[in-house]
């Protein structure tokens, strides 16, 4: 990570930021070229939710073909409908809990599920089972005939050493607390109404996704921009760029089969935390400040299948850094939502 010379600079102008996070590539056209019907994404207003909706919308205008993209969301305060509807994305708004809604959903070959419950949830596990659990069930038996990407965690897994290499998707799942075992269900309601009606499922197991506004990177880069001590007391991570894992979840697509599949996304390096913090504090002219030592293990992900199935991700860490301090030594603002990765007990 070597410090750059000139002053990092945006990829694009900052009103044009969630359009470049929503770029798709050929291959992400290919893997849509000829689709039959409409997509649905249900979970659609999270952080990485539009960018999803806009991606396949894109892909799908560049190929000319008329499928619908629909957005199924509360569309609470992070993403308003207006975002998906100016872009041409289709938006239902109703609560996924409530049986009428779901029964009145459109119809669609092709879901995208994003749905999920973590920050806020230590002392509400009734959350935890509600969301990630009995929904996951539900909501795969409403599309049963359909074929599902459904979005998972690399925290299904147990905690490995960096010298491992990360888990890979036949590694043990014996996940750390109550959110990434709720997690771990949600898998296995899928992987049940995979193996009782035949549905087509490929689980997303994502470690972890960074864009401008949220992620590792935002959290460690915020932390020594305020001159606040970053802890490296979970010393290890995965990151990998938003745009690249959304288009290798996109290419997962035609990999859905029953029974249902996992797959790991993330990027190919295992980057220490201190060192990432060192390095913001070279870019941003400052002293990273360092509390706590590293633990012999972590979550950790082998994505190398999916490397090998899609070419490995396109943005790198040192780029990856670039954007994020240009972002914020820029003024740019965040989601205020930080990701946690340093809590090794599980509680969010």
């Amino acid at each position: 990570m070597p410090h750059p010379e000139t002053q990092p600079q945006l990829p694009v102008p900052r009103s044009e930021i969630d359009l470049f996070l929503a770029r798709p590539d050929e291959a992400v056209c290919d893997a849509l070229r000829n689709l039959e019907g409409d997509i649905v994404v249900l979970g659609a207003g999270g952080k990485m939710g539009l960018h999803l909706c806009l991606m396949l919308r894109f892909a799908l205008d560049e190929l000319e073909q008329d499928n619908r993209v629909i957005a199924v969301s509360r569309f609470g305060n992070l993403k308003s409908k207006s975002e998906y509807e100016e872009r041409g994305v289709l938006t239902v708004a109703g609560d996924l809990r409530e049986e009428r809604f779901v029964a009145e959903l459109p119809d669609a070959p092709t879901v995208f599920y994003l749905v999920g419950a973590k920050f806020g949830t230590a002392d509400r596990p009734e959350i935890l089972r509600e969301t990630n659990v009995d929904l996951a069930r539900s909501l795969a038996l409403r599309y049963r005939s359909s074929r599902i990407v459904a979005f998972s965690t690399g925290c299904v897994y147990s905690f490995v050493t960096p010298g491992c290499g990360g888990s890979h998707e036949g590694s043990p799942t014996e996940p750390v607390g109550e959110y990434a075992q709720s997690c771990l269900e949600r898998e296995r309601r899928f992987q049940q109404v995979s193996e009782e009606e035949g549905t087509e499922v490929v689980l997303i197991r994502l470690n972890y996704s960074v864009e401008f506004r949220y992620g590792v990177l935002v959290d460690v880069a915020s932390k020594v921009l305020a001159g606040e001590p970053v802890d490296v007391s979970t010393g290890f991570v995965n990151v990998i760029w938003q745009g690249d894992a959304l288009r290798q979840i996109v290419q997962a697509l035609p990999l859905a089969q029953s029974p249902a599949i996992p797959l790991n996304i993330t990027g190919p390096d295992i980057l220490s935390v201190r060192e990432i913090a060192e390095e913001f504090g070279r870019r941003f002219g400052r002293k990273a400040l360092i509390e706590g030592e590293e633990s012999e293990t972590a979550w950790l992900n082998n994505a190398g299948r999916s490397h090998r199935l899609f070419g490995e991700p396109s943005v790198e860490i040192d780029t990856m850094i670039d954007w994020v301090v240009a972002w914020l030594s820029g003024g740019g603002s965040t989601y205020g939502k930080p990701t946690g990765f340093e809590k090794r007990d599980g509680k969010f």
